[in-house]
């Protein structure tokens, strides 16, 4: 595959690195120190930096509360967290303090050593973190598995609402998370009223006060959550509860700090790197979120997706997280707030993300938010000590809630790792933090161990020929049973063995391609097939072809690639994917594992030559590349076919000559360029006789003599090919739909107006009373161009039952109607339903086809689109017919240029 990549041999200067004296900046190199420059706070960082700081208070005393810690030790690194992490740190945007992470650590080591040298710990941990991060450890960091660390967290979550629900129901937590569960029962046996009052309504204000509607709520949700629960709590306790246990902030001059840690060495240093491990992972993985969170500003994209208004302001760009300087600047922090006496301290998701989304700009809102916490610590003391410590704990404990996410035990879900998952919690809040990951990643190690040796073979006696199946990877471990299996066949028998797996290593290859050249030498025959039944053997013509060579549009990337040097190398990559991983159109032809392999190493081999702009770094890329002309794109395409196709398929389509054409269904669609109806339907020749016109439109039988050319397809199709099916595609975007839209009285009488006037009862449907609106499944249609589309598609459906064959084959039963709609800019299928499709449903609704959805494969469909790399499944691929439409229309199809009309011919 390498023969399709140019590799540059000549090293010019232009391939030379930069000089530093050059003043060039390398493409991932940080930014050159600002000369002069001074600490510039902008108006949106100020509002960012006083949003954190009225979410940071409460949460800091929370958290002491939660270690059982001094309560002013929260507040110090809360403030120590904002002004030096947000000054050394190397993510601008993210806000370092007191970690719910580290609660159950720090809260049993203050219970094992006490506060001072629980303090010294954490000076240890920092020294630790600074040494990680001057050794560029940070990214290894995040090669532990997510499910374990996504477990660790959720453990830590769970400890903490156990421990912080026995504060809300006025108690005293106990030293560990299983004791707190089992104490429940007996506390709430005893529990006064006041405090789980208290508690319950500061869960309450946090779960509903996001939720505020109207306009009012807009203007009141500006205040955080946190603040104003705490703050309804506060005031409530004050009238209805005035003995209720509040905040004791002892006087600074009693504050305790670190002394020289005393205990066991082995255990001391086990405490040192759990502290190490928890706050490094949460400050890492905290930092690659605010990464994203401020991509998706920066992109327009917010929560709910929505995009940006028309004149709302470009997001700030904000750079990008350097990880190792991260963990040095957390480090450094943790080491100030142990020498100062306060809690360990790690970058929180809670306050980042909130900077995030009050728009900060840069470090300001960090470092200010720290300052407010400073000077509150020594100027608001009397407001502070009215808060009740029900109210504090009852937000800890949602936020150790927060910490088991949904979305995470989906995804852990999704690619099996559950296990893992579960175990990881489970040894975390039975055992500790330590102890529950080193159970994780055993869990996990074993699971990779269980996968990789499980593989089951069957072998299957199909008359005189074999079938063998390998489910699984194979590899060293599975030979024996492999081996064994393979020579239990009989010698020179053919055979088709199906390779259902990812991975195969050397000792497994040797052992299936030893047992292949045996029975091959001994006359049989023996055929390698994936899952779906494709070949795996590399055709000699495609030893050196940049793409599988089938699909006209993959063609299209193919061979422009030499006359473009400056593609973007996303671009190059997306086509070498689109290759890889596109479905066997060609069923008599070889496949093999250099197909996808070379895909590979072409976009590897695409992302070598680009530069830090998506461009080949070739000279002469700078030029723009002047478009190629109809004409040369034509001759170009043909080209490819006659080098590439034309041998592959030479074969197949003689014997679709001599046998004639034999499709199951006729396809009508659109003429619009975007859609390929190959590609979409994943079908070969033969398999669909299609009809594609301007709208796909359908006219009613005897409508007007100019317009027969649809109704003689439709003829043709069903009494002559009999057809089992027929399928109308409207698509997103048609400039057809958009055309009939806009239609005036006064519109000129053109051509294209004439076989316009076929849509205007699907026009007429849309907005009539007497109809159902179509809609998607699972949201509405965006506009009301995509409801006219989808209108259209069964308005045509109720004009082809008019025409005389189709009753005919309908009412025999020999015939079946469908309608389906193609999102362009999704690449979503959707298929109408069956009800609608044949006339007799009330609700017209279009269901999203999914990648493997049961319930679309219609039985009548050679195209099975449940399954799009299956194209054999439903019958031999041949004969694949098109009838252009002659629509008489002057312009294109699409007024507003976004595509070009295509035709084709039969």
């Amino acid at each position: 595959m390498s023969a399709c990549v140019r590799i540059r041999h000549d090293h010019t200067a232009h391939s030379s690195p930069p000089s530093r004296a050059s003043g060039i900046k390398r493409p991932h190199s940080p930014p050159p120190p600002r000369r002069g420059g001074r600490f510039r706070i902008a108006g949106a960082d100020l509002s960012a930096s006083i949003t954190v700081f009225l979410i940071a208070v409460p949460m800091s005393l929370g958290l002491a509360v939660a270690m059982d810690a001094p309560l002013e030790a929260g507040l110090i690194s809360a403030a120590v967290g904002g002004i030096v992490a947000g000054l050394l740190g190397g993510t601008p945007l993210q806000v370092s303090g007191p970690s719910a992470g580290l609660t159950v650590v720090t809260a049993e080591l203050i219970q094992i050593y006490g506060w001072r040298t629980t303090c010294a710990i954490t000076i240890g941990a920092g020294l630790l973190q600074i040494l990680l991060g001057s050794l560029r450890a940070a990214r290894g960091a995040l090669a532990v598995s997510p499910a374990i660390v996504h477990g660790t967290l959720a453990g830590i979550g769970v400890a903490i609402a156990l421990a912080q629900l026995h504060i809300v129901l006025g108690a005293s937590p106990q030293s560990s998370a299983a004791a707190n569960a089992l104490a429940l029962p007996e506390q709430l046996g005893r529990t006064s009223p006041a405090a789980p009052l208290i508690g319950a309504l500061t869960i309450s204000v946090l779960v509903v006060w996001p939720r505020l509607p109207g306009r009012i709520g807009r203007a009141v949700r500006r205040l955080p959550a946190a603040l104003a629960s705490v703050a309804i709590a506060t005031a409530v306790a004050a009238v209805a509860a005035p003995g209720i246990a509040r905040v004791d902030l002892p006087s600074w001059r009693s504050h305790a700090l670190p002394e020289l840690p005393q205990g066991p060495v082995l255990a001391l240093a086990t405490a040192v790197l759990t502290v190490l491990l928890v706050a490094s992972l949460e400050s890492l993985l905290a930092a690659v979120a605010v990464d994203k969170l401020t991509a998706d500003r920066a992109g327009g994209r917010t929560a709910d997706s929505s995009p940006p208004a028309p004149d709302a302001p470009a997001a700030p760009r904000v750079q990008r997280s350097d990880l190792d300087r991260e963990l040095r600047g957390q480090g450094i922090a943790n080491v100030l707030a142990g020498l100062l006496g306060g809690l360990p301290v790690s970058g929180g998701a809670v306050r980042s993300s909130a900077n995030v989304r009050a728009g900060a700009t840069g470090r300001a809102a960090t470092v200010l938010h720290g300052v407010w916490v400073l000077l509150a610590a020594g100027l608001l003391v009397t407001a502070l000590e009215w808060i009740p410590l029900a109210a504090l704990a009852a937000l800890v404990m949602v936020v150790g809630f927060q910490m088991v996410n949904y979305a995470h035990i989906r995804n852990v879900h999704k690619h099996r790792e559950f296990l893992v998952y579960g175990a990881t919690i489970t040894g975390v809040v039975l055992f500790g933090v330590l102890e529950g990951v080193a159970i994780g990643i055993a869990v996990a190690v074993a699971v990779a161990l269980h996968r990789l040796a499980r593989t089951r073979i069957t072998v299957t006696d199909q008359g005189g020929q074999h079938l063998v199946v390998v489910r699984g990877q194979l590899t060293f471990l599975a030979v024996p049973r492999l081996s064994r299996t393979l020579g239990q066949l009989p010698r020179g028998g053919d055979a088709v063995v199906e390779l259902d797996g990812f991975f195969m290593d050397h000792a497994a290859y040797e052992t299936i391609q030893d047992w292949s050249d045996a029975q091959t030498a001994q006359g049989g025959r023996v055929v390698f097939t994936g899952r779906s039944g494709g070949r795996i053997a590399e055709p000699a013509s495609a030893a050196h072809s940049c793409c599988r060579p089938w699909t006209p549009w993959r063609n299209h990337h193919c061979h422009d690639r030499p006359d473009r040097p400056g593609q973007p190398a996303d671009a190059r990559r997306a086509a070498a994917t689109r290759a890889a991983f596109a479905p066997d159109e060609n069923p008599g032809a070889d496949r093999g594992p250099a197909d996808s392999a070379g895909a590979e190493a072409d976009a590897r081999a695409a992302d070598a030559t680009a530069g830090p702009t998506g461009r080949s770094d070739t000279p002469g890329d700078g030029a723009a590349v002047p478009r190629r002309t109809g004409a040369h794109r034509l001759a170009s395409g043909l080209s490819s076919f006659q080098r590439n196709t034309a041998p592959l398929v030479r074969d197949e389509l003689a014997r679709l000559a001599r046998e004639g054409q034999r499709p199951s269904q006729l396809f009508i669609t659109c003429a619009d360029s975007r859609l390929v109806t190959s590609m979409i339907t994943a079908s070969g020749p033969g398999d669909l006789f299609t009809v594609r016109n301007v709208g796909n439109l359908v006219p009613p039988p005897g409508s007007e003599a100019g317009d027969d050319s649809v109704g003689a397809a439709i003829e043709y199709a069903v009494d002559v090919l009999k057809v089992e099916s027929i399928t109308v595609c409207g698509h997103s975007g048609c400039g057809a739909m958009q055309a009939l839209m806009g239609t005036r009285p006064d519109t000129p009488r053109t051509s294209l107006w004439r076989w316009l006037r076929h849509g205007l009862p699907s026009l007429e449907r849309m907005t009539s009373r007497h109809h159902a609106w179509a809609r998607i499944s699972g949201r509405l249609p965006a506009d009301e161009v995509e409801q006219l589309c989808l209108t259209n598609v069964v308005q045509q459906l109720d004009h082809l039952r008019a025409h005389e064959s189709v009753a005919r084959r309908l009412a025999e039963g020999a015939l079946q109607l469908h309608g389906m709609y193609f999102h362009v800019g999704e690449a979503q299928a959707y298929l109408l339903a069956e009800g609608a499709s044949a006339g007799s449903g009330v609700d017209e609704v279009f269901d999203r086809v999914g990648p493997c959805d049961p319930n679309h494969a219609h039985p009548y469909d050679i195209t099975n689109l449940s399954d799009p790399t299956s194209l054999t499944a439903l019958g031999d691929p041949g004969d694949h017919a098109a009838v252009s439409v002659p629509t008489g229309a002057a312009g294109p199809a699409d007024p507003t240029g976004s595509g070009e009309l295509e035709r084709t011919s039969a």
